[in-house]
């Protein structure tokens, strides 16, 4: 690993770059760039876990902790608040296939008020969850003549 930055006291505090050697190419790549404090990531910063994933955003005490944004490799994107590198409190997570959730995260999973966007079948779920499963909602037909594979189900209309 090598660290390019600042120091106090023999240890990394302010802004600096983190890079490490990649093993196949043998040539160096960002690990982290951003703030540290007492030798641990505080502040912003970007964390790079692969070429195609990262994070970016709030760290405290090394762990990603406040607003942030993190890419995964499997498409799929992460944008709320964290807390002890966890999601926790207001999110929007978007999925690989494009459906997503807006709503409320605790210790790393749905819990609370939330809604599923499927947009691929046009539908929409609002409800709550506990522990990242859902309890109890509603399910409504959104935006269907514009989805991909609209639902074979549709809701019927209801009339006066």
């Amino acid at each position: 690993m090598i660290y390019d930055g600042e120091w106090m006291c023999g240890k990394r505090e302010g802004f600096g770059t983190l890079s490490k050697t990649d093993p196949e190419t043998k040539e160096y790549v960002r690990v982290y760039v951003g703030s540290w404090q007492n030798d641990k990531k505080e502040g912003a910063g970007t964390y790079f876990y692969s070429p195609s994933a990262f994070y970016e955003g709030q760290w405290s005490e090394d762990q990603r902790s406040g607003w942030g944004r993190m890419q995964y490799e499997n498409g799929e994107l992460y944008e709320g608040e964290w807390l002890k590198d966890k999601r926790h409190g207001q999110g929007l997570l978007l999925l690989a296939n494009g459906n997503r959730f807006v709503g409320t995260w605790s210790d790393g999973q749905k819990n609370g008020q939330g809604k599923v966007f499927y947009l691929d079948r046009g539908q929409l779920y609002e409800g709550f969850w506990v522990d990242g499963v859902a309890k109890c909602g509603t399910i409504s037909d959104f935006g269907s003549e514009a989805a991909v594979r609209p639902t074979v189900y549709p809701i019927p209309k209801v009339n006066d």
